[in-house]
């Protein structure tokens, strides 16, 4: 039998459509790779905005502390001082009583942070593992506490105080802050995540509650804890509405009551000296932060992932 041979037939193809494509091709990635760099450029340039907003008004509070008092009324203001005022700062310590108003601010930011974690910690826990009767009410009710501001109830809050005799003291500047409702939110959320075999197995080797708590979910909610401690300590250590209110002298009156102080002088404000004090009342915030960021951002990745 004869072999069959078989043609195999390809289609032509003109240069001229080959090389148009190609040209397309070539043309279309030029213009994705413009868009993306002009994308780039587009968020380079908000990024720069967005920092120079944020980041000037502290720069111009460094800048102002080191300026002398005459640097500070000119018009229009010089960027840097001719001369740097390191003396400003000294005079700080000296415009009205800083250390004592230091060592008060140290003590209820303690206390408040120690007070917090004593009762947030088993308010999240029992929210999050226990079953009983009017716990989303109460859990909402909880959450609703946010929505009160307050200056709202700083009043009867101030009679009660002022009843028990605890004005100008330590307990009027403290308990009212010994709980937050955010806090136990938060701390609510991350033990939601824990895995239920792991408690089944810490309850099947007779783990008691507390063994459970601090041995497994206080490990694993660490950066939710630390990013609520962070806020806390920002909260508290800035307040100025509740020291004033609860107070009527400096016995325990906090740092940022006596820097506002240096803002009645009756000789005039001495800005320079003024905004050495903030900076000052700033730096343990800033510390502070760059001590713990790194928490902050797995406490909410964590949260996120759920």
């Amino acid at each position: 039998m004869d072999a069959v041979n078989k043609k195999t037939f390809v289609l032509p193809v003109s240069e001229g459509s080959s090389g148009n494509s190609g040209e397309k091709e070539w043309r279309a990635a030029g213009r994705r790779q413009a868009v993306r760099r002009l994308g780039m450029t587009v968020r380079i340039l908000v990024s720069a905005v967005l920092l120079l907003i944020f980041f000037f008004p502290f720069f111009w509070m460094i800048i102002t502390s080191f300026k002398s008092l005459g640097e500070t009324m000119v018009f229009p203001p010089s960027l840097l001082p001719k001369q740097f005022q390191f003396s400003n700062y000294a005079a700080a310590f000296t415009a009205f009583p800083f250390v004592r108003f230091l060592v008060n601010s140290c003590v209820v930011t303690a206390a408040v942070l120690v007070l917090q974690m004593l009762t947030v910690i088993p308010a999240a826990y029992a929210f999050s593992q226990y079953r009983f009767k009017g716990k989303s009410f109460l859990f909402g009710l909880t959450l609703a506490t946010m929505m009160v501001p307050a200056q709202l109830i700083f009043l009867p809050l101030f009679i009660l105080f002022s009843k028990a005799g605890l004005i100008n003291s330590y307990m009027s500047l403290i308990l009212p802050f010994g709980t937050s409702a955010f806090g136990i939110f938060m701390l609510r959320q991350t033990f939601n995540q824990m895995p239920k075999e792991l408690i089944e197995a810490a309850r099947l080797d007779r783990a008691g509650e507390g063994k459970i708590v601090l041995r497994l979910f206080l490990p694993m909610a660490r950066p939710t804890l630390v990013t609520m401690a962070l806020l806390t300590f920002i909260n508290t250590w800035n307040d100025y509405f509740w020291p004033l209110v609860m107070t009527t002298n400096d016995t325990v009156r906090t740092l940022p009551v006596g820097v506002a102080s240096l803002r009645n002088i009756e000789s005039g404000i001495n800005y320079n000296i003024l905004m050495a004090s903030n900076v000052m009342l700033t730096i343990p915030i800033i510390i502070v932060y760059l001590l713990a960021h790194k928490q902050i951002i797995k406490a909410f990745t964590y949260l996120g992932d759920k």
